[in-house]
């Protein structure tokens, strides 16, 4: 995070014109992939509650109120619009799954990192080494892990099962990093937010998406790595500015806004403005990457590409009118 001083004072002169920071946000961000909803939409809600509800997950009204906030569902309409309606219900399943395990371990490790290794251990046991599920999350992780093996190939199921567990230890890094008494430097928190953000175990039904599964030398060249990176990073980043009032209320740290904040010790919109500019970078460089390569890929290579965007444009338009982020977007540019 290199911003200079320069910088710094163009961001702050940047962010007065703006009536509230949603306006701060639309007015700066670069987004080149348009709106698109998936028809299969309203259908994915219903079974979403359905799904919660057969595993006891919404028996808490505080986590019912949670995913009625959240619009699981429309988030994964934004993502995958041209997705088939069985595979954007599992997208929407397992989106909301995360919203409700990632608040539990929130407020678990609030109080002590040690107090969630049970908590993450049945999930890595789960999805590694296809252990029961002791507890009524375990079972609903146990069945969307189910639903990913009987739609993906093997070696997909493989990759999501990889990803998910990676996202798992990420949300043991940010207790810690909650818990130090001193906030973490900007570098690190963007590394604990890239295993936090819970996309890329996504990217393997993208793949499941398209007509053939992507052959290995085009799924792990270099630059489609580089692409799984960026489009991940951008699309977590993008909440994070919608976020940022939310997390700081409650004293959140790993969020990319707030990271600009600490370390500059800016306003809330200049910092906001600053991590708009990175995150703009971040999706010009996906850009060119993708029109570099993008002859060079088979049909279901561009397919799986186009997959990784929406995640960026989802995450864009669902963050801008859901009201888990209300706060931030009442709130004054001028905060």
């Amino acid at each position: 995070m290199s911003t200079t001083h320069e910088e710094i004072a163009l961001a702050a002169r940047d962010a007065i014109p703006a009536v509230d920071l949603r306006d701060l946000i639309d007015a700066q961000l670069y987004m080149p992939f348009p709106f698109e909803r998936n028809p299969h939409a309203s259908d994915a809600a219903a079974g979403v509650d359905h799904w919660l509800s057969t595993w006891g997950l919404t028996d808490d009204p505080a986590v019912a109120a949670m995913i009625s906030c959240t619009r699981p569902a429309e988030l994964a309409s934004f993502n995958g619009p041209d997705m088939d309606a069985g595979l954007l219900q599992i997208v929407a399943n397992q989106i909301a799954y995360q919203f409700v395990f990632d608040d539990r371990a929130e407020d678990i490790g609030r109080h002590s990192p040690g107090r969630l290794l049970p908590m993450l251990s049945e999930s890595v046991a789960i999805l590694r080494d296809g252990q029961p599920p002791t507890t009524p999350l375990g079972a609903a992780l146990a069945d969307l892990h189910r639903q990913v093996q009987e739609r993906c190939t093997p070696a997909q199921a493989a990759r999501w099962a990889w990803n998910s567990r990676e996202y798992v230890h990420g949300l043991l890094y940010e207790a810690v990093a909650q818990a130090q008494p001193a906030p973490v430097e900007s570098g690190l928190c963007r590394s604990i937010r890239s295993l936090i953000a819970g996309v890329e175990p996504f990217y393997p039904l993208c793949e499941a998406a398209q007509r053939c599964e992507l052959a290995p030398e085009e799924l792990h060249h270099p630059v489609m790595r580089r692409l799984s990176r960026l489009s991940a990073d951008a699309a977590v980043w993008i909440p994070d500015l919608f976020s940022a009032v939310k997390e700081q209320r409650a004293g959140g740290m790993i969020n990319l806004a707030l990271a600009y904040r600490r370390t500059h010790r800016c306003s809330l919109p200049a910092a906001v403005t600053l991590a708009v500019r990175h995150i703009n970078r971040t999706i010009r460089e996906f850009e060119d990457l993708y029109r570099e390569i993008r002859p060079e890929l088979s049909p279901s290579g561009v397919g799986y590409v186009e997959g990784m965007a929406g995640w960026i444009r989802g995450c864009y338009f669902w963050s801008r009118t859901v009201p888990r982020y209300a706060d931030t977007l009442a709130a004054p540019a001028g905060l």
